[in-house]
């Protein structure tokens, strides 16, 4: 299983066509675009457009309104947007990552030829799924990580000194990004690798995973929101769920890696003709 998971993260590292796109897209939801926003309410000050947002701020429930900090409308503003706004770069940039490495993780094996190799290793056909699983996973969490980091310096940068000094990641966020993100990420996966072990072509896994995955990001940033905007235990109920989602979807994933795939033989079709 390591010894899949590493032979495909040292390719990965070894080529920047697929690292620089990755790191230009973290790169833009995590530093560019929010430092830009929240750069940009600061200087606003309390205009009729920041009133405007801080007055729509009154349709939040009331545990993320009491949360929010600041004495003017404009600190409001760009606490709430710091907080809260943000919520689905969190769910979109791994899930994206991981979901273009995914779909090409089994197909890719067969069109490079080296599938064959792959089918006739010491490695279980599940351990070779979570090898698989592992080298498509690690990219975009840890991207998602590094970027993190970085989106918390600058909104403690930005905004802390209008607030009361650094504050975040708040709760919410701690137990969005260590316990809520890690499932949806095994969902999209567990299903993206399903994809990849069946069709014939990487072209075919990219549009299909594009299709089947975009309801789980919708699903996965509408209930992220919600844990944040929620009160309490919502994120730990949310990533309780998500986990649980999680182990059934690779435990019926793993079912599809099959040595015949591997090979580029349809086993289904080789057992219908045998019989």
């Amino acid at each position: 299983m390591w010894a899949v998971a590493r032979n495909d993260l040292r390719q990965l590292a070894h080529s920047p066509d697929f690292w620089a796109p990755m790191l230009v897209l973290a790169a833009l939801f995590f530093v560019i675009v929010p430092t830009i926003l929240l750069l940009t309410i600061s200087e606003l000050g309390s205009v009729r457009t920041v009133s405007n947002v801080s007055a729509a701020l009154d349709l939040l429930p009331q545990a993320a309104q009491a949360a929010i900090r600041g004495d003017s409308a404009t600190d409001r503003t760009s606490y709430a947007l710091a907080v809260y706004l943000f919520a689905p770069m969190a769910v979109i940039v791994p899930m994206t990552i991981s979901t273009a490495v995914g779909a090409n993780a089994l197909v890719g094996e067969k069109e490079k030829g080296t599938g064959e190799f792959l089918a006739h290793s010491p490695a279980s056909e599940r351990e070779i799924y979570l090898g698989k699983l592992i080298a498509s996973l690690v990219p975009g969490y840890l991207t998602t990580l590094f970027g993190f980091g970085c989106y918390s310096l600058a909104v403690n940068l930005i905004v802390g000194p209008h607030v009361g000094g650094w504050f975040f990641p708040t709760a919410a966020w701690w137990v969005l990004m260590l316990w809520v993100v890690p499932p949806f990420l095994a969902i999209t996966l567990s299903v993206v690798l399903r994809l990849s072990a069946r069709v014939k072509s990487a072209a075919a896994a990219q549009q299909a995973s594009g299709l089947v995955t975009l309801p789980l990001i919708m699903l996965s940033y509408a209930l992220s929101t919600g844990g944040l905007l929620g009160a309490g235990s919502a994120g730990l109920w949310v990533g309780a769920f998500a986990w649980t989602v999680a182990v059934f979807g690779l435990m019926r994933g793993a079912h599809a890696v099959t040595r015949p795939r591997l090979l580029g033989v349809d086993s289904d079709a080789a057992a219908r003709r045998a019989g």
